[in-house]
């Protein structure tokens, strides 16, 4: 029996090799080095690869959907606790069924528990082979869309040798800091650098998972279309190019970008992106599959023809943005050096109004925010990041209500 791995040569190609299927019995340490994974190109119901969703494809239209309606001009944000404190580099968060919060650390290579209720930590297991750096380490995490028959972790992360995305099996009834399975690569080969990582993943509506890479500081691979980096990829949980994506045999979905971090579908499913801006303009772009984002040819709404303009722009002292979640009809998202918190109305693929700040300074430097159901949003700060200056009990996860 035979299955394929997608690896990217070293200088950033993609592509697929046949292999015989890893055995179960392989050790951590063997599966890193395969890079591959055991699995088919099913996607993560077990059917064949989905099309991207149909509002997202669309998205140009520019109307509001059957889902959507404008959200109010004017939001607000209120801090109703601080779930826990004390976390180092904490860079991605996944809610797990019960409500508990899975967080990653970008420095030590650790996946946490968080309890929901009271806040406890609870050491799940360390992923092998992270080799922390600049602003490489330990990244985004995401459940698998098959979660709770699975009970998979996919997680973005940087090796000794390149980013790569494996996937890990959660066993909850392993000792505390041994609840993580050898990890399976899904997709391997990611340039690394000391900057421009990208590393946001989450898995869409259409269960495929998207990933977010940086251009790692060399600004003309985002514009190189056979190049992984400066790209938003898109592929199934095995790691093979998704049924719909613009080239059939690539998981490039997008492409020039510079650093996207924030990843996040609205109501209509169509795909938003937060992207760091080099010294003039921060983003936040309404993606649509096949379109070039303009870096770095273009920063910021130019109008430039061939070039997708963002939807809203910010000077990067005031964003710097990393992670976004969509919650009552708005974008929230998360500013590192702008050390605020932004709300953008939407009406459709459109603005329902100007952007506005919430939280500014209070809690320093904010990495992540994630829907927390309802009005609710869960945000983690990022002040000892190497960055930050942090003060007593950073970093935490605050928990918000927002309108």
């Amino acid at each position: 029996m035979t299955g394929s791995c997608v690896v990217v040569e070293g200088n950033g190609t993609v592509r697929t090799v046949q292999r015989p299927a890893v055995a179960a019995a392989l050790t951590a340490a063997v599966l890193l080095s395969a890079g591959c994974s055991s699995s088919g190109s099913t996607g993560g119901d077990g059917t064949a690869s989905g099309s991207p969703p149909a509002s997202s494809a669309a998205a140009s239209s520019g109307g509001p959907s059957s889902e959507d309606s404008p959200a109010p001009a004017k939001g607000s944000v209120k801090v109703v606790s601080t779930l826990t404190t004390g976390l180092k580099s904490p860079w991605g968060l996944a809610p797990l069924p019960d409500g508990d919060l899975l967080v990653s650390s970008r420095d030590e290579g650790t996946i946490t528990r968080i309890d929901a209720k009271n806040g406890k930590k609870s050491l799940v297991g360390t992923v092998p082979g992270v080799a922390p750096g600049g602003e490489g380490g330990l990244l985004g995490i995401a459940l698998s869309p098959s979660y709770a028959a699975d009970h998979l972790v996919y997680a973005y992360f940087t090796t000794a040798s390149d980013n790569r995305i494996a996937r890990m099996l959660y066993d909850e009834k392993q000792p505390a800091g041994r609840r993580l399975g050898a990890p399976d690569t899904i997709f391997k080969g990611i340039p690394k650098g000391m900057i421009h990582n990208g590393g946001r993943i989450a898995f869409g509506p259409d269960k495929m998972l998207y990933a977010g890479v940086g251009e790692t500081g060399e600004r003309g691979l985002a514009q190189e279309k056979e190049k992984v980096s400066g790209k938003i990829l898109r592929m199934t949980p095995d790691g093979q190019p998704a049924l719909g994506n613009p080239e059939s045999d690539s998981v490039i979905y997008t492409y020039g970008h510079r650093n996207v971090q924030g990843l996040a579908w609205d109501a209509g499913n169509r795909l938003w992106a937060a992207e760091f801006g080099q010294d003039t303009w921060d983003e936040l772009n309404l993606i649509e599959p096949g379109k070039n984002y303009g870096w770095p040819v273009v920063e910021g709404q130019e109008g430039k023809e061939g070039y997708v303009d963002p939807v809203e722009q910010w000077h990067t002292s005031n964003a710097s943005p990393s992670g976004i979640a969509i919650v009552q009809g708005s974008v929230w998202m998360a500013g590192l050096r702008g050390e605020r918190l932004w709300r953008i109305p939407l009406n459709g693929s459109k603005p329902a109004a100007d952007p506005q700040a919430f939280l500014e300074g209070e809690y320093g430097r904010l990495r992540t925010v994630v829907a927390a159901g309802g009005d609710r949003l869960w945000l983690v700060t990022s002040n000892t990041d190497s960055r930050g200056t942090p003060s007593s009990g950073d970093d935490r996860i605050l928990q918000l209500e927002v309108r």
